[in-house]
């Protein structure tokens, strides 16, 4: 099951970060454009060359492309194969789900021969099991399936923290996802449907590994106000299994705060991916 490869590449470098490329028009350096080459493209392809070897997961989102231009749809086809050849573990942020027949066009993006080549995709459940229920037969044909339950923004407090009856709304949507993963599990021991959490909330990470200890977290929000790596931490077991932490900004955006003029972007890229491997492994030893 492709939940184990990702535990495998993890566990392999001793770095569970998957880098988010959703990237802002202001992260790409003005000297990297040409009329060549799409510059989004090409400050992607850059960072999944220079990082092979250090992270082991990449994850793309299907709407900022789908959103950045007539082209936007065969970058992101060629990104997701670029990467796949580089062996990265690939993960996609899936179009929004917010009926049952979106979810179904969503899932059929997971088919063997799609021409978006992933490993797994991203979601929201809030729209109930309607949602999650179409991508099911994907995961019990390998592919791994990441359920939004707690995100990093600050307002996410307004509805995912709210008490309905006796658990956490947040808590209420993992219930759920549970019951979809609890009969998918790899020989890593963990399930092939987890839930995305955030690192802004130690509560929120601690609340999912301690109830759901067959559940893979992937952790979200490193980089936003009050993600940090001790928070990220309480997502792991006591092998440093059964997590990953995502991490964007900070990695793609690491050639801005050393006040670089972009052209050594993937040199400031691998030492912020090498700090924030070194920070999260003060706190948990991979096995």
């Amino acid at each position: 099951m492709s939940i184990d490869v990702l535990q495998e590449k993890i566990r392999k470098l001793k770095c569970p970060i998957v880098l988010d490329l959703s990237v802002e028009p202001n992260f790409i350096p003005q000297g990297i454009a040409s009329a060549e080459e799409n510059h989004m493209q090409k400050f992607c392809l850059q960072l999944l060359s220079g990082l092979k070897g250090v992270i082991g997961a990449v994850r793309f989102p299907f709407d900022q492309f789908a959103l950045s231009g007539n082209d936007g749809l065969q970058v992101l086809r060629e990104l997701l194969q670029e990467a796949k050849n580089l062996g990265y573990y690939v993960l996609l942020d899936g179009p929004a789900v917010t009926s049952p027949w979106s979810a179904a066009r969503a899932a059929a993006l997971l088919e063997g021969e799609s021409d978006y080549p992933c490993d797994g995709m991203i979601i929201s459940p809030y729209i109930g099991s309607d949602g999650i229920r179409p991508f099911v037969p994907y995961c019990k044909s390998g592919k791994s399936l990441f359920v939004i339950v707690r995100s990093p923004n600050k307002s996410a407090v307004e509805l995912q923290d709210l008490m309905t009856g006796s658990r956490l709304v947040h808590m209420a949507a993992a219930d759920l996802v549970n019951r979809h993963g609890e009969t998918m599990c790899g020989k890593s021991g963990y399930h092939q449907i987890g839930a995305v959490t955030s690192a802004t909330s130690a509560s929120a990470v601690s609340g999912l590994r301690t109830k759901y200890n067959r559940m893979f977290l992937l952790v979200d929000g490193l980089d936003y106000p009050g993600g940090n790596s001790k928070n990220a931490a309480c997502g792991f077991d006591r092998f440093g299994h059964g997590c990953a932490v995502s991490v964007g900004p900070a990695i793609t955006g690491a050639w801005i705060e050393a006040g670089s003029d972009g052209l050594d972007h993937v040199e400031h890229a691998l030492r912020a991916a090498e700090r924030i491997r070194s920070n999260l492994n003060r706190y948990i030893s991979i096995l």
